[in-house]
């Protein structure tokens, strides 16, 4: 049975011979002996890779409505009849080769782009606000080059073969798949994304000074009413998608119902977690494709208050670390009014900062680490009291700050920067290199003691005047809670290390009094905020409570003196904190490690007091009888020490304190915290201090 191809001219003579040469022919064509179907396609290749009815114009009127008019010209080899015969009568190993990603390009193509450059992807075009790239500019070149061939000859990037034409979105391996699986996490219904973002808005952003609420949401109406399908998704700037992950992951939080069942409980979470990984996918891959913006540096802040209130501060550390360079990469260390920026983008850019600068300088501390900014690489202006959100540029460029007698929301970040680059000294000065000297402790103390004086009296630390906390300040509250607990959080670590240092002269006694007086007002707040409601204690939760705890602190200390008249307050105060941790439903895994450990310092306290009250009796029993006189319940270790009868539970040969493993984590300067979880450091710290009280 003979048959007939449209490329190949066939014989009628039977004859072996043109049979062979046909069977040869065959085989040097490959894939063009291959059936052909009898038709010619007249579609563009934009509707022919897509299966879309082309009107046959050139540009079509799908690819005008894509946007896409210069992508739009035929399939090459296919358009012209002619051109289609005569090249079908030559070797066809020239047109088709083995890779199908190496289609050439229409000569019509080739013809404009040697007139007039060549255009560059949408998602070039639409990249975003302009950024400062220093002296590199490296992502958005690399995503031209991956999404359309016809991209300009780049200097810097990499250069990525472009993928077949044909070939679905879906399947590249560059930006379009990160967004697919993104976009795939979001909820279903808009609805539902509707009631968190706004949740997110009215109950949380006032009280942190998250995003622009404006802004965000001209951006939201306009994420939502792109068109849905292939082409339009170059249009969703994924800078912006990381930031509203990180609002859905706060505000799930906030949405679960109270009280509400274990099982939805875990859903929540399980839901926010969700949310909150895919804003850190988001985060990592952004700026390779789209660059920086402050978009990306706020959603770095948001998810590294997201970890703070969990209770992982390494994570933490490292968030804040990449946050900072985002707003490094965009010149942010530097003051807008160098670079000639309006007064409104000046302005808030300096609240960024300090928002980045505070976190950084105290989540350093806490974890002992190198924070990420430096000051001598820094010319930044400190934030003044006036609030620029609600005016225009030409209010804005006007407007005045205001005196401090009539507090705006900026006004935290005015206090709260002053107050980080004290803390940035303490770290340099005293948890650096060099031991410190403790005259420079003392005068660090100073420092603080000096920034508390100069607070607003409605900040203050004793008896704030709180006539100016009403419906029109809600923030006011909250900034004086969250400044508080920063204070308090830089005295306790700056005397941390002198809490449990013996002095013939009692020296470092000024640094125990003010480790327990700091520790004791911030373990009363804890204490009180159990009486509100969830989305109260949410906001309590995103300050930096979570950097250290106050209960750990006075656990310790109420076993370094379990007789004095104020270890039985702070064992009873402890044992209440205990109880309230333990029947609190959202209470994660971190939280539940420190209670454990505050219930062992409860446990040895009042077992070396039991021990010193049967110590005594003995003592007492053995004594001939005299009148009743005065007796000092707090034991005190003989100077030098003399052999006395200890109970046998501690019967242990005593070690020095210098000798003891794990001792110094509390007075060497160098030396942080053990982990919550690691129970054992903590079991035999604990006991260590308690057999240095016997």
């Amino acid at each position: 049975m003979e048959t007939q191809d449209t490329g190949i001219v066939a014989t009628s003579e039977p004859n072996s011979i043109h049979h062979a040469n046909h069977e040869r022919d065959t085989r040097a064509s490959g894939s063009a002996s291959k059936r052909k179907r009898g038709r010619t396609a007249t579609a563009c290749s934009q509707c022919h890779s897509r299966k879309q009815k082309c009107d046959n114009s050139r540009p079509c009127a799908n690819c005008l409505r894509r946007g896409v008019p210069h992508a739009c010209h035929s399939v090459p080899g296919e358009a012209d009849p002619t051109h289609r015969k005569a090249t079908k009568t030559q070797n066809t190993k020239t047109i088709f080769d083995s890779d199908i990603s190496s289609v050439e390009p229409d000569p019509a193509l080739l013809t404009e782009a040697g007139t007039s450059s060549p255009r560059v992807g949408q998602l070039w075009n639409s990249r975003g606000a302009p950024t400062f790239y220093g002296m590199s500019y490296f992502g958005p070149q690399v995503a031209a080059k991956m999404i359309q061939g016809q991209a300009p000859d780049m200097n810097y990037g990499v250069h990525t073969p472009r993928s077949s034409a044909s070939e679905s979105f879906r399947n590249e391996a560059g930006p379009f798949s990160q967004l697919w699986d993104l976009l795939g996490l979001l909820p279903r219904q808009k609805s539902t994304v509707d009631r968190l973002t706004e949740k997110f808005m009215v109950e949380l952003n006032w009280s942190i000074d998250a995003v622009h609420p404006e802004t965000f949401r001209q951006n939201y109406n306009k994420f939502w009413d792109r068109k849905f399908g292939f082409d339009d998704i170059t249009t969703v700037d994924l800078r912006w998608l990381a930031l509203l992950f990180a609002i859905l992951a706060l505000a799930e939080l906030l949405d679960c119902p109270q009280p509400c069942s274990p099982e939805r409980q875990r859903e929540s979470e399980e839901s926010s977690l969700r949310f909150y990984w895919a804003a850190r996918r988001a985060i990592v891959i952004a700026p390779s494709f789209y660059g920086e913006s402050s978009d990306l540096v706020r959603a770095g802040l948001l998810v590294t208050r997201y970890l703070i209130h969990s209770g992982r501060l390494s994570e933490s550390w490292l968030t804040i670390g990449f946050a900072s360079r985002f707003a490094m990469a965009q010149g942010m260390h530097v003051d807008g009014e160098r670079w000639n920026l309006p007064r409104k983008a000046t302005e808030t850019r300096r609240r960024l900062w300090s928002h980045l600068y505070t976190l950084d300088r105290m989540i350093s501390l806490a974890l002992g680490r190198p924070y990420a900014i430096a000051d001598q690489h820094c010319l930044t202006k400190p934030v003044t009291n006036i609030w620029v959100d609600e005016m225009n540029s030409d209010e804005a460029a006007m407007a005045q700050p205001r005196p401090l007698s009539d507090p705006t929301p900026s006004i935290m970040s005015m206090f709260n920067q002053s107050l980080a680059q004290i803390i940035g000294r303490i770290q340099e000065k005293c948890f650096g290199l060099d031991p410190p000297v403790y005259d420079t402790v003392l005068n660090l103390d100073q420092e603080l003691l000096k920034w508390k004086d100069e607070l607003p009296p409605y900040f203050s630390l004793q008896n704030p005047d709180l006539s100016l906390d009403n419906e029109t300040r809600p923030f006011l509250k909250w900034h004086r809670l969250y400044l508080h607990t920063n204070y308090h959080f830089a005295r306790i670590t700056l005397h941390r290390p002198y809490l449990l240092r013996n002095s013939i002269v009692n020296r470092f006694q000024y640094s125990r009094k003010a480790c327990m007086e700091s520790a004791t007002i911030d373990l009363q707040s804890r204490l009180s905020i159990y009486n509100v409601e969830l989305v109260e204690r949410f906001r309590w939760g995103l300050g930096s409570h979570q950097l250290f705890n106050s209960a750990l602190v006075l656990g310790i200390i109420g076993v370094r003196s379990p007789n004095t008249q104020e270890s039985y307050g702070i064992i009873e105060d402890l044992e209440a904190y205990c109880e309230k941790q333990t029947s609190d439903l959202w209470m994660n895994e971190f939280g539940l490690a420190e209670v454990k450990v505050v219930q062992m310092c409860i446990t040895r306290a009042k077992q070396l007091r039991s021990n010193t009250h049967d110590i005594s009796s003995q003592l007492s029993s053995q004594l001939p009888m005299q009148p009743p006189a005065a007796v000092d319940y707090q034991f005190q270790i003989p100077e030098p020490r003399q052999p006395m009868p200890f109970p046998p539970e501690a019967s242990i040969p005593f070690q020095p304190y210098f000798e003891m493993p794990n001792a110094n984590i509390w007075a060497d300067p160098f030396s942080s915290f053990p982990q919550v979880g690691d129970f054992d450091m903590w079991q035999e710290m604990i006991n260590t201090i308690g057999m240095d009280n016997s």
